[in-house]
């Protein structure tokens, strides 16, 4: 019977056993000249492309069926929570973030498709951390009597992926975070541009 993840402890994380982020102690200089200090956290494993991550956006073409796009739920210690967000993950130290969004779409969902965009290199909590990514918008041809793909997850990651069509993406999201889930901002942010454009321009 598989269990409920869940948070069991949480303490202070000294700075030498930390793997993934460090702390950084900012001095900058404010518009009139003052010194002032700032709290930062820090990836440790950003490479050789300057981005840390990257968020993929499918889009899947069906013959049959809607346009629609894979989100996918897991399990985010830091919330306690399941989160509902983009497939996504973190650039290896020599891949260009083009290369890890396929690579990462594929271990997480299954799916093999096209490059169509990548954003410039954008922030999600510029107030707090350092960390920086790019969004990458992949195509994904389907043809009748496809079979859905195996996902080719590491060993320790448990993550649920979900087909949704586009224009229901926003109400299913609604719905999660009625359920308790947490929404990730990026994939909120997207699913709510596109909602407004189609409905409220």
């Amino acid at each position: 019977m598989p269990h409920a993840p869940k948070v069991t402890a949480v303490d202070a994380l000294p700075a030498n056993e930390a793997k993934w982020i460090e702390f950084k102690k900012l001095t900058w200089s404010d518009q009139t000249g003052a010194s002032r200090i700032w709290e930062a956290a820090s990836r440790k494993t950003r490479g050789t492309s300057g981005v840390d991550a990257v968020a993929i956006c499918p889009i899947i073409r069906h013959p049959s069926r809607p346009a629609s796009t894979v989100i996918i739920l897991q399990f985010r210690p830091p919330v306690d929570a399941v989160c509902v967000e983009f497939p996504a993950g973190l650039i290896d130290e020599k891949e260009t973030p083009s290369e890890a969004s396929l690579r990462e779409l594929h271990e997480e969902t299954g799916y093999k498709g096209r490059l169509k965009y990548v954003s410039p290199t954008i922030v999600s909590d510029p107030g707090m951390s350092t960390t920086n990514m790019q969004l990458a918008t992949v195509e994904v041809e389907l043809s009748e009597g496809d079979e859905e793909p195996e996902q080719a997850l590491d060993d320790g990651e448990f993550i649920e992926r979900v087909v949704v069509p586009i224009d229901e993406l926003l109400e299913r999201l609604e719905q999660y975070s009625k359920e308790g889930k947490k929404v990730d901002a990026r994939l909120w942010h997207w699913a709510a541009g596109y909602a407004f454009a189609k409905n409220m321009l």
